[in-house]
């Protein structure tokens, strides 16, 4: 059998292995028990990852599990993966979806992809195949100190650490606490600061452009966003915009384009025939879409997360086969996919946050930052900050330039994060007395970095008092527990704590949504009255922001639907007032959507883009999918009956009469809608329709298939 190292070469093309990844074989990446590996990004990481994979998949026989931070940058990894490797008979899986299910079948699986929630939800679900994991790789691991993303991921690690024993490789941008983060994990740590393709960062002022490694760069004129373009395109070059917000970032797309257009007058027709690809993404295109379709035109573009998925995927690969010359992003491509170019240009340093506008952290510009060069293509890459003043350069220079990256922290030790990670270790048996919950907490990263739980103790008897409280967990005597004192008392999870763990949904959201459904029950309601049920819930903020403009109108609903809803508004001067009227507005938002108001429509009234609308209706699913299934254990009849059919409208984006129609493969909201309009209103009549009448409605090959389904 071949050597893993070997293997990796052969399939990466490439004769022999970088200083970073020869640094980590020597100091033992295959011996270890736990490896963390800090350097800069697209130094080669990803390549050391494989080398340990195929070592536990092939002469140690067991799993590798692959942990990304996004769902588009697992995709990314197990094409790649699979390419690579599956000729060699390892089966490569991939796990992002469903959070309640197990998937089986990845039992069946060498090498694993998933995000750090999905792993944790199969954790919950107690999964029969973790203790033949060999070998766990955390990629992005400084991301433990994300307050969304890094106490799931710590806890996971934890868990494995405390329960399985495999081995852990972790894969880290440079941080300053990267031996820190070794020391919690028991594990051996190299730091480099190689990369393959030499990177000049810079600050530009006015007309100049001064690096370090020391050179400088003389502009054309003193407009640097426009002159840095011009520059990179003379030089046969591609160059990436970081900017704050999507709007700013459409904007300078738009305006980019009068500079572009004249470089690619020779790639016009395939430019037109990918902004086509933009324009059809949606049955009825949006502004937005027809904005993107005209920059593409013109040889740029904007990503960010207002894109549907789709109209995302064909920017980058239109950007990656060189066609587009310029995309204006917003900085969560910084921690996504794979999407270099030449030149990176940092236009916005600051972003709003909760206290207004505030500096980006060293960590995340210099992500941004490592875009920049391609391997493969570039042997050096450039990456600039643009400041406005001679003080604001010199203070982007030391900060930003000069300056080291962050500590990373753990953000594990706070209520919100505790009482759904504590529910799921009581409701999987993780865990059987609050001594042991203390005990695992203390081989946490935040018990390492922080030392004294005391405060932490205080919290989680907090934590249990509420799980309590919502029922949710009890004694094993059926006596709830009290939770004033380790001891060693049983903590129990309840068949509805249990279940509410498994739908990956925060405690209180389901405390919540249990006692709208049960006033549901009792009083009765509408659609209005179930979107407000899980519009309003921790899951789906940020709710819609309400504006002045919006008060008469929100009042005037509430007029109209008040008897409906299971919450009465609460006094307009109490705190809670205002996430209510958000709650209504984002309520009304999915009343719109299944009573088929288009996208463009939505992006009208609410100021809601398609790739939003797409990421609230997949939440909100989730949310009506959780609320059926604890109605169905509460025996919640009515209530989930009406949960299951707004569920499939909200799904579809359509009124109840087009049920029937919009289940048929190949017939969405437009065409269901025009079926029904021309006296087509049920299955039946489909059936009866003559094929050639039904042809000048949808065409040959849909009427076809759609012949083939009723009859």
């Amino acid at each position: 059998m071949q050597n893993p190292v070997d293997i990796v070469l052969e399939k990466s093309g490439i004769r022999e292995l970088n200083p970073v990844q020869k640094l980590a074989l020597e100091n033992g990446l295959l011996d270890k028990k736990a490896f963390v590996v800090s350097a800069p990004t697209a130094s080669g990481k990803t390549l050391i990852a494989e080398i340990a994979m195929l070592k536990t998949v092939l002469e140690e026989r067991k799993k590798a599990v692959y942990i990304v931070p996004l769902r588009a940058l697992a995709n990314e990894k197990y094409e790649e993966f699979k390419e690579k490797y599956g000729s060699f008979g390892i089966k490569i899986g991939i796990s992002i979806g469903d959070y309640d299910q197990t998937d089986p079948w990845l039992a069946n699986y060498d090498i694993i992809v998933v995000t750090s929630e999905k792993l944790d939800s199969l954790l919950r679900h107690g999964i029969t195949w973790a203790h033949r994991i060999g070998l766990i790789i955390a990629d992005e691991v400084h991301l433990i100190d994300s307050p969304e993303r890094g106490p799931t991921l710590e806890v996971v690690l934890t868990r494995f650490k405390k329960s399985y024993n495999p081995k852990i490789l972790a894969l880290s941008a440079t941080i300053n606490n990267y031996k820190e983060l070794a020391e919690w994990l028991d594990a051996e740590a190299v730091e480099s600061d190689y990369r393959p393709v030499k990177l000049y960062r810079g600050v530009c002022l006015g007309n100049m452009v001064s690096f370090y490694p020391e050179r400088f760069v003389k502009l054309d004129s003193d407009e640097p966003v426009k002159a840095l373009v011009e520059d990179t395109l003379k030089k046969g070059k591609q160059v990436l915009f970081f900017i704050s917000t999507r709007r700013n970032a459409e904007s300078l797309a738009e305006k980019l384009g009068n500079v572009v257009r004249e470089h690619v007058r020779k790639e016009k027709k395939e430019l037109e025939k990918t902004g086509k690809q933009v324009l059809q993404a949606l049955e009825k295109p949006t502004r937005q879409c027809e904005k993107l379709f005209h920059c593409i035109c013109n040889g740029t573009a904007f990503h960010h997360a207002g894109l549907i998925n789709e109209q995302r995927k064909i920017v980058e690969s239109a950007f990656k086969d060189g066609k587009i010359k310029v995309i204006v992003a917003t900085p969560t491509l910084a921690a996504g996919i794979n999407l270099p170019a030449w030149r990176v240009v940092i236009r916005d340093t600051k972003r709003f946050g909760g206290f207004g506008m505030d500096y980006i952290p060293v960590l995340e510009i210099h992500q941004m930052m490592g875009r920049a060069g391609r391997p493969k293509y570039d042997k050096e890459g450039e990456a600039i900050l643009i400041a406005k003043t001679e003080k604001e350069a010199e203070f982007l220079w030391e900060n930003y330039i000069e300056g080291e990256p962050e500590r990373v922290s753990s953000k594990l030790g706070v209520e919100p994060v505790l009482r759904t990670h504590v529910l799921a270790l009581i409701a999987s048996e993780t865990i059987r007395t609050k001594q042991e919950l203390m005990e695992f907490f203390s081989e946490t990263f935040y018990a390492y970095q922080f030392r004294n739980l005391a405060e932490l103790e205080r919290t989680i008897g907090k934590v249990i008092e509420l799980l309590k409280g919502f029922g949710f967990v009890k004694g094993e005597t059926g006596e709830f527990v009290s939770a004033g004192s380790l001891g060693n008392s049983e903590l129990v999870a309840t068949k509805t704590g249990k279940r509410v763990s498994e739908l990956y949904i925060d405690p209180l959201t389901a405390n919540t949504l249990i006692k709208r459904m049960k006033r549901i029950e009792e009083e009765g309601s509408n659609d209005i009255g179930i979107l407000y049920s899980v519009s309003n819930t921790i899951e789906m903020f940020p709710l819609l922001p309400v504006r002045k403009s919006d008060i008469e109108k929100i009042n005037e609903l509430l007029n109209k639907y008040e008897d409906f809803l299971p919450e009465k508004p609460p006094n307009p001067w109490d705190i809670e007032y205002e996430d209510y009227l958000k709650g209504i507005k984002t309520a009304f938002l999915f009343k719109e959507w299944i009573e088929e108001a288009s996208e463009e429509e939505i992006l009208e009234r609410f100021g809601v883009t398609p790739g939003e609308l797409r990421t609230r209706l997949m939440n909100i699913d989730w949310l009506l999918y959780s609320g059926y299934e604890l109605g169905l254990l509460l025996n919640l009849r009515k209530t989930i009956r009406e949960m299951k059919k707004i569920r499939i409208r909200v799904k579809y984006g359509v009124k109840e009469e087009l049920l029937p129609l919009v289940r048929l493969r190949g017939i969405g909201r437009v065409r269901a809608r025009m079926l029904y309009n021309n006296g087509i209103t049920s299955i039946e009549k489909l059936r009866k329709i003559p094929l050639e009448s039904l042809e000048k409605l949808t065409g040959k090959a849909l009427a076809k298939q759609i012949k083939e389904q009723v009859e």
